[in-house]
């Protein structure tokens, strides 16, 4: 059992729907005397102090943080992740959320989450990696379309290309390395066979050995209804999903979760904070597509309002690789979010549109702010792709969705776009 600790100052770093979600659930927290968010967004400025400090600039957040006398900082986004920012603050003593810069690169290079899986015997998709356009075109040659085509750096959820044909491969292949079209995310590319199945997501908190995993989520990724058009960060997501069954989580925790921990171990890699794994459920069974190292968004904003027990002194034990509650408590039910999202998304859009929001929401719903920005005089305003993200819990997913829609349609802002489809699959069961 964690022993309880005394009340602390949280800081929140990032600006999206993710951190807004954890705002609003640290304020919830017996134990979270003040919290504050960096650089934040529209949102957070209305519920709590709000710093401009950007997520890359490594040296001022560990300075906001020593000022501030923060108890816990919770990293958000993948970037200052990869930049060491956990690293730097566990040099001043402060304890982080999240992995330091060396489990980090399991997010931020595909090439080497694809080698540590081959390493370590977890499933996941055949692959080759290059950073030469001709042994990469060549290899397409022996493995046709379909196949999928991946910058191995961070790429904002925007660097992977399902190519159909064997000209849409090559032109995914050159368009990276050739006209840099992700920069220096695309100098490597992971080239990997196409899986077929339906996607899901495992959250695990990580602690060294000891782990705890969250309720299965299912993201939507693509712009358009019925899973159609560009792919994005992400336009809406439900949990659980009934395709991830009892018996199905204890084969993921024992056949993906424990053999990654102890893969850890073996390549001397003290991993504390969060695995997502993304999945495909195969007719072979269960393959890992990649992990992420931080909380999914918009999963975040379905997950944690599921978790009934204050999640404070879970993120701050593992933060400091300390023993994990052997299981948390979760609400009964589902709880789905919808994004609403600026129009042209995930190309180009306006920002500065004027939102309106109800006087009033149903219990049991949320608004949780990400691409917002907050005037002095309190107005709120697009600044992002991704400006809201409408969530409900309720007994069941059809309940917790017309909740999330009813709300989402009294929500004004200009050129509002929406899928009016998310939770599809799993109503449709």
């Amino acid at each position: 059992m964690i022993n309880e600790p005394q009340k602390l100052n949280i800081l929140v770093v990032g600006s999206g729907g993710r951190e807004h979600a954890f705002v609003q659930k640290c304020l919830q927290s017996p134990l979270a005397d003040q919290v504050f968010a960096t650089p934040g967004n529209g949102g957070m400025a209305s519920e709590v102090e709000c710093f401009n400090v950007a997520v890359e600039d490594i040296t001022g957040l560990v300075e906001l943080a020593k000022d501030k006398k923060i108890g816990l900082v919770i990293v958000g986004p993948e970037i200052p992740l990869s930049l060491g920012l956990v690293d730097a603050l566990q040099a001043v003593g402060i304890p982080a959320y999240g992995p330091n810069k060396t489990g980090a690169q399991l997010e931020s290079s595909k090439a080497f989450c694809k080698d540590f899986f081959a390493r370590h015997n977890i499933p996941t998709a055949n692959y080759a990696k290059f950073t030469e356009v001709e042994p990469a075109l060549e290899y397409l040659k022996s493995h046709p379309a379909p196949i999928v085509i991946k910058a191995s750096g961070l790429a904002a959820g925007k660097g992977v290309i399902m190519a159909n044909t064997q000209d849409e491969a090559s032109e995914a292949i050159k368009d990276m390395l050739v006209d840099g079209a992700f920069g220096e995310s695309g100098a490597e590319i992971v080239i990997e066979e196409t899986l077929y199945g339906e996607e899901a997501s495992i959250h695990a908190i990580v602690s060294g050995d000891d782990f705890v995993c969250l309720p299965s989520s299912q993201d939507h990724k693509r712009a358009g209804e019925g899973d159609t058009g560009l792919n994005t960060g992400g336009m809406g997501a439900y949990s659980p999903t009934s395709r991830i069954s009892p018996e199905m989580q204890s084969q993921i925790e024992r056949d993906v979760i424990r053999p990654t921990l102890d893969g850890f171990k073996k390549d001397g890699i003290d991993f504390r904070g969060t695995l997502y794994a993304g999945l495909m459920l195969t007719e072979q069974g269960v393959k890992v597509l990649e992990y992420n190292v931080r909380f999914g968004d918009p999963e975040t904003q379905v997950l944690l309002p599921m978790i009934a027990d204050d999640i404070v002194p879970v993120l701050l034990a593992s933060a400091k690789g300390e023993k994990l509650p052997n299981s948390l408590n979760f609400k009964p039910g589902a709880a789905i979010v919808i994004v609403l999202a600026a129009g042209g998304y995930p190309g180009s859009y306006k920002k500065g549109e004027v939102i309106s929001f109800p006087q009033e929401i149903p219990s049991g719903t949320a608004i949780v702010h990400a691409g917002t920005k907050r005037a002095a005089d309190g107005t709120i305003s697009t600044n992002g792709g991704r400006v809201l993200g409408i969530s409900a819990q309720a007994s069941n997913l059809q309940t917790a969705a017309e909740l999330a829609y009813l709300v989402c349609d009294q929500v004004e802002f200009e050129s509002k776009y929406l899928r009016r489809d998310i939770g599809h699959r799993e109503l449709t069961r």
